[in-house]
């Protein structure tokens, strides 16, 4: 009988510590933590996160480039749908019940009591008149958001263009959520961090009609977002749109430098696209379109396409051959319509010798020929191969073969063969003759240079030896930090005193005989070298690189114009009109009919009929 009492006694007990334990912890959960208060709330209060501005972006004059306007999402929670007029709901959205049905059970199948986007980037007019018919539809509720406007229409690759996040994004960084839209590329990639700002959230109070009743506990549980900073690029948007008129119907690129400071002047690649197809409701379809398009509007040339230089790299040529003594500005070599020898020949358009200013201005091949195999066969290197080692340590020293960590995305190394590389696939174990890749002297061959690096190599020829990194930002807001490294020179492995003795050739090329005659300025000291790039897809890519003035440079410019031919018909005329309107301000007298000319051309096609 004690035995029974004593076991009553102590169920008793254990049943009495249970209650105790779920008491205590009731009172904890409904008295002492303010997370289940507002969990208790959440059928009366809403969490709206708060969506900061992007920041606005600014050309280099304070004109702006990109700027935000207001757009509206439609979020819904699962869990709190009551019936409603769908047909009424498609009609204000201009959806089908299809669409709705499906965004609507794909919120379910995300979380039934999480809010999800039902549908992105609602106008404001449409925005107006949802507004009013909302109380009608339990568990939907609206989320103000803001979209890109790009109210010139201009530098498209270079701007970029945001777009929702996608599942890699949010893997790799906690503070984006599904919905979330993010930089994709350009400058909106580059600076997302700055530009992006930080996101806030206010709690509201809501009646049995889903309507907004005010804030809840006075603001106390919210967060303010904190808007993006504004930046300021080193674009001058009336120059880049000058720009883009002249490469109007061709394929190709310009990209402009101020060799002081590596501030991007100008970047385009041609075809583009209007930036404002890629913001709103449309921009899927838009983007599908672009992307499906043969001519490639988003494929930026200007970063991404490993070119052959051409004869623009004659120049560097003439640097390393210089340096190592190999030749001076004096040394001649004939042409005699080419560069001959028994078992190689190269062709030219010449019949007479020329020192090295004149094979500049005229464009030589020989003369580049004689020059490539006086390096490679330099009798002060035990071999052609090591010869090509220290040719290719020149080489890329000015900026060829490797990214120059600019603050552009998805930025091309391009290519500049190792000694490995040609051991590997060209001699395979037999011996060494520069003949077999003279093609380089020319800068044709398998090197590969993207115009950003073309345009970089010309602010070491304008800098006499050395270059600032190539960079877009120029000023970000409040602290006016860019990265340091942009400050910082870079030196080629060229001695300063030879960069004069090849800018006489380069002045030279825009002087009566010159091959870049056709595209002086008057009034003004021009550098410059035309090429032609051998292709054998269709018509040569013209080709052509300068800086003016030669004293005291202010710009630096390479054009790439695929098929056009040679160098002096399409690449010179436009980077000289270009150059032209930037130091000038305007183009007058009978450059104006070369401005015309340039502008009606076009090159889409890949065969251009001889000239």
């Amino acid at each position: 009988m004690d035995s029974l009492f004593g076991r009553r006694n102590i169920i008793i007990g254990f049943i009495l510590l249970v209650c105790i334990i779920y008491l205590v912890k009731l009172f904890q959960l409904q008295v002492l933590s303010p997370a289940y208060k507002l969990s208790a709330t959440e059928n009366v209060v809403r969490k709206v996160i708060q969506y900061p501005a992007r920041g606005l972006i600014y050309d280099r004059n304070g004109k702006l480039l990109v700027q935000n306007k207001a757009a509206y999402d439609l979020l819904v929670t699962p869990r709190e749908l009551n019936e409603f007029d769908t047909t009424q709901l498609c009609n204000i959205l201009d959806i089908t019940k299809i669409e709705l049905k499906g965004q609507i059970n794909a919120a379910k199948r995300y979380s039934y009591y999480k809010p999800s986007i039902l549908f992105k980037q609602i106008s404001q007019e449409k925005y107006a008149f949802l507004q009013e018919q909302l109380h009608k539809y339990q568990g939907f509720y609206i989320q103000p958001r803001t979209l890109r406007e790009y109210p010139h229409e201009i530098a498209s690759h270079a701007l970029g263009y945001i777009g929702e996040v996608t599942t890699n994004d949010i893997k790799n960084n906690s503070y984006y959520k599904p919905g979330d839209y993010t930089g994709i590329s350009g400058f909106e990639k580059s600076y997302e961090t700055e530009l992006r700002g930080e996101k806030g959230v206010k709690y509201y109070l809501v009646d049995v009609h889903n309507r907004l009743k005010g804030s809840y506990e006075n603001g106390k549980n919210d967060v303010s977002a904190r808007v993006g900073k504004n930046i300021t690029t080193s674009l001058d948007s009336d120059l880049q749109k000058y720009a883009e008129h002249l490469m109007q119907n061709k394929k190709g690129s310009v990209v402009a430098i101020e060799p002081s400071t590596g501030e991007v002047l100008v970047m385009l690649t041609m075809p583009d696209y209007d930036p404002n197809l890629l913001v709103g409701r449309e921009r899927g379809r838009n983007y599908a379109h672009l992307a499906n398009d043969e001519l490639k509007p988003l494929y930026n040339r200007s970063l991404m396409s490993p070119y052959p230089p051409g004869s623009t790299f004659k120049i560097a040529n003439a640097l390393i051959g210089l340096q190592e003594g190999v030749i001076t500005p004096d040394t001649r070599y004939y042409c005699a319509f080419g560069y001959h020898t028994r078992n190689y020949s190269m062709g030219c358009h010449h019949d007479r010798a020329f020192r090295l200013d004149g094979s500049i201005s005229h464009s030589c091949n020989a003369y580049y020929c004689n020059v490539f195999k006086g390096i490679l066969e330099n009798p002060v290197y035990n071999n052609v191969r090591q010869g090509y080692d220290v040719w290719h340590r020149y080489i890329a020293g000015f900026g060829f073969g490797s990214k120059l960590n600019t603050d552009f995305i998805n930025e091309n190394s391009g290519f500049l063969p190792t000694s490995d590389y040609y051991e590997k696939y060209v001699f395979k174990g037999t011996r060494w003759s520069p003949l077999t890749i003279m093609s380089l002297s020319i800068g044709q061959g398998e090197l590969g240079v993207t115009p950003l690096q073309m345009a970089n190599y010309t602010a070491i020829l304008a800098n006499r030896g050395y270059y600032y990194t190539p960079h877009i930002a120029k000023r970000i807001e409040n602290d006016g930090f860019i990265n340091p490294d942009f400050y910082e020179r870079n030196y080629s492995l060229i001695d300063a005193q030879h960069y004069e003795e090849v800018l006489d050739g380069m002045q030279q090329t825009h002087e009566l005989g010159g091959t870049g005659y056709r595209s002086r300025i008057p009034g003004i000291k021009v550098c410059g070298k035309t090429g032609t790039a051998e292709n054998p897809h269709g018509s040569d890519h013209s080709v052509y690189i300068a800086f003016a003035p030669r004293e005291n440079p202010q710009i630096a410019i390479a054009v790439y114009v695929e098929n056009g031919v040679e160098g002096a018909y399409y690449a010179a005329p436009i980077a000289s009109l270009i150059m032209e309107k930037y130091l000038k301000n305007e183009i007058t007298g009978y450059r104006l009919q070369l401005e015309k000319s340039m502008v009606e051309a076009n090159l889409l096609n890949s065969i251009q009929p001889e000239r």
